[in-house]
């Protein structure tokens, strides 16, 4: 793989998640960009070899009151007409959707995902997910599907939870590459949703995650080498 794998990050928080780290022991180069703190995205084809966009607070469509979500969007059209692999996390997701034309917003019903849910593979999943497997949520806003966009996954309450667009664009609702250590510092931070309609107790979401964490790091790890191959001397 010519170029860097591009992280776009939307907080200074630490690095230390698991696409990151898989990323790391695959030896392939990355480069982490802020576009909040005015840090610059790549224009050049030969500067990037993929790309993995992640969650934040920011809305999608509220480019009046943060205008570098605007270059955010530049970069996205040019990796889709680059054809590089790039996978969208929470924002992320909503972002590469809301660019195609996509509804991104909160539901009808005002309901939220914080905790561990059962993510359901659809009909069209293939080997993407073959069994319905247990994954961290952190969110209000949902997206609907872009046009010629493949449905992968979905929970009860949010019927989007993963897209592929071809073969190497993927937008995940969910957060399979937060690590039990990040999800509990969601849980301690400002931003846990408790008391919210659909939000899991914390004692809840500690069981679950005591179940069901080791799954969901193995079927990112499966993921993310046939999205990313690892790095192979000579």
């Amino acid at each position: 793989m010519d170029g860097k794998i591009i992280l776009v990050r939307h907080d200074d928080g630490p690095e230390d998640d698991r696409v990151a780290d898989f990323l790391a022991r695959s030896g392939l180069a990355t480069q982490t960009v802020r576009p909040f703190a005015a840090e610059v995205l790549p224009a050049d084809r030969s500067e990037v070899a993929g790309c993995v966009i992640y969650g934040g607070l920011y809305n999608a469509y509220d480019l009046g009151p943060h205008p570098f979500l605007r270059d955010q969007y530049a970069f996205i059209e040019r990796c889709l007409r680059w054809d590089v692999p790039m996978l969208g996390i929470c924002l992320g997701a909503q972002q590469i959707a809301h660019h195609l034309g996509a509804h991104v917003g909160e539901l009808a019903s005002g309901a939220h995902e914080f905790g561990y849910y059962e993510l359901r593979p659809s009909p069209e999943a293939g080997s993407f997910l073959s069994a319905p497997m247990y994954v961290a949520e952190s969110h209000r806003h949902g997206f609907d599907l872009p046009s010629g966009a493949i449905h992968l996954a979905s929970t009860e309450t949010f019927p989007n939870q993963a897209y592929r667009i071809g073969e190497r664009v993927f937008g995940f609702q969910f957060h399979a590459e937060v690590t039990a250590a990040a999800f509990r510092r969601w849980q301690d931070g400002g931003t846990a949703r408790y008391g919210l309609p659909g939000v899991q107790p914390r004692d809840e979401q500690d069981r679950l995650m005591a179940l069901h964490d080791r799954r969901q790091a193995q079927w990112l790890e499966n993921f993310l080498g046939g999205l990313f191959p690892a790095h192979r001397d000579g």
